[in-house]
């Protein structure tokens, strides 16, 4: 009953996510960018402290996927806010 219950909530956060970033203007992309990056770092500490924990391998497997995958977010995030930013710097 668990596994229903948690596919229903991550189709729904696909779904959802997927319709809020389709409509958001050009002119707020990075900024949003940047908000989500914060995100991915709580993620990752979640993923992290998961992985760390007594639990089965395949739940550690899944963790350690998890911090991979939200590592690469939150650093080429960041990547392409600072290449961003140094556009509007001064040469």
């Amino acid at each position: 009953m668990s596994f229903i219950y948690l596919s229903t909530i991550l189709i729904l956060a696909i779904f959802l996510g997927f319709e809020l970033i389709r409509k958001v203007p050009a002119t707020l992309h990075t900024p949003l960018m940047s908000g989500a990056n914060a995100i991915s770092g709580v993620t990752l500490i979640g993923a992290l402290a998961y992985a760390g924990g007594d639990y089965s391998i395949l739940s550690k497997t899944l963790a350690c996927l998890s911090v991979c995958l939200a590592t690469i977010n939150v650093v080429g995030g960041y990547m392409v806010t600072d290449r961003m930013l140094a556009m509007f710097k001064s040469k």
